[in-house]
């Protein structure tokens, strides 16, 4: 049987402010979910909640039971190192619960291994607080798989990346839940990249889930007017799929009238020049 991550009319409050409205959904494991929305949304509301930091109402279940956070791996957005630990000793305690007082070779392999997939090795003995910021986040993420939760959670963890380590997170996210059939819920800004590599889109405005599917069910142009409040075209590209091209941004005014009324709008062609 697969594991299941399920959310019942979950809501969370903060102050009479609410940010999570009832939301309601069911996951299976062995693939990634992309969590898209705007600014203020409610998307690290949502992932804090299901990773155990936020109380809230409504149920969250992991096959079928409370979720122990044990099996979950969770990177939150704002996550940098201030301890003088190398980059081997961090990975390592990624495995802290296991380890004990006693770090054996199969360990040490392990951390190599991983930093190797991440092209990290040759930090492996640098502290880890004289890094960058995207190589502070390659190493965290690393140390969260080392675990290898079956609920892996991550919080913007592309933001601080250039655009070829981008994909080699998202490469590696991949040949994660292939290899342990895990499910990957992760909050990402670049709609192109939640489309390509998300198998499931979770689409969610105002602390509400406006929608669920694949990348050409959620993001058509008129959900983009009314939940990012930008004209943009989506271009059909063959076997890649579709790409999301913006254009402008809306005036407050289309952009409510937008969200009283979508209509889907997908184009098949770049526009042509005037």
């Amino acid at each position: 049987m697969t594991d299941r991550l399920t959310l019942r009319n979950v809501s969370v409050n903060r102050g009479r402010t609410q940010v999570i409205d009832r939301v309601s959904l069911s996951l299976h494991a062995g693939q990634i979910v992309a969590l898209i929305g705007p600014n203020g949304a409610g998307k690290s509301s949502l992932l804090n909640t299901i990773a155990g930091s936020i109380p809230h109402s409504g149920r969250i279940l992991w096959d079928g039971m409370p979720v122990d956070r044990k099996c979950i791996g969770f990177m939150p957005q704002n996550c940098a190192v201030k301890a003088e630990l190398s980059v081997l000793q961090t990975l390592l305690l990624g495995r802290h619960e296991q380890l004990g007082w006693r770090i054996g070779d199969h360990d040490i392999d392990a951390a190599g291994r991983m930093l190797e997939e991440f092209g990290l090795k040759h930090l492996a003995e640098r502290c880890i607080n004289t890094l960058s910021g995207g190589q502070q986040q390659l190493v965290l993420l690393a140390q969260r798989m080392m675990r290898q939760p079956r609920l892996l959670i991550l919080d913007e963890a592309t933001c601080a990346l250039d655009l070829r380590h981008q994909l080699v997170v998202l490469d590696r996210l991949r040949a994660y839940v292939k290899r342990t059939g895990a499910l990957v819920l992760m909050a990402i800004h670049d709609l192109n990249l939640a489309a390509r590599n998300g198998d499931t889109l979770l689409l969610l405005h105002r602390g509400r889930l406006e929608a669920t599917g694949s990348g050409a069910e959620v993001l058509t142009s008129a959900r983009l007017r009314a939940v990012y409040g930008i004209e943009a075209h989506i271009v059909e590209h063959g076997q890649h799929g579709s790409f999301i091209l913006p254009v402008s941004p809306l005036a407050e005014s289309t952009i409510l009238t937008a969200a009283l009324s979508p209509q889907t709008n997908t184009l098949s062609a770049l526009p042509q020049a005037s």
